[in-house]
């Protein structure tokens, strides 16, 4: 089963704030229950992007930690973010 959310990472520090809009930042995070307990996490917008934790609220806030890291080096480097392009399927 997989489970989607979004977080809001306004809450962790001023730099997860839109420098334009002063909004904060949101990204969809895609939890998946593990078969020995835990849960896997990624950011579908952010590819590489990954985390895991014993419980929802760990996974959450180790994929926060991630996607701080991840947008840090991006930005250390000079590097845009990637477009992702988001699409439905249906299955017939």
């Amino acid at each position: 089963m997989v489970i989607m959310t979004d977080m809001t990472l306004n809450q962790l520090s001023d730099g997860w704030y839109n420098s334009r809009m002063n909004n904060p930042t949101q990204y969809d995070v895609v939890l998946e229950p593990q078969p020995g307990g835990g849960y896997a996490v990624y950011v579908p917008d952010l590819p590489g992007c990954v985390s895991e934790g014993r419980t929802r609220a760990e996974a959450l806030t180790m994929i926060a930690d991630a996607i701080n890291g991840y947008l840090a080096v991006r930005k250390e480097r000079g590097w845009k973010l990637p477009k992702v392009e988001h699409r439905q399927v249906t299955l017939a």
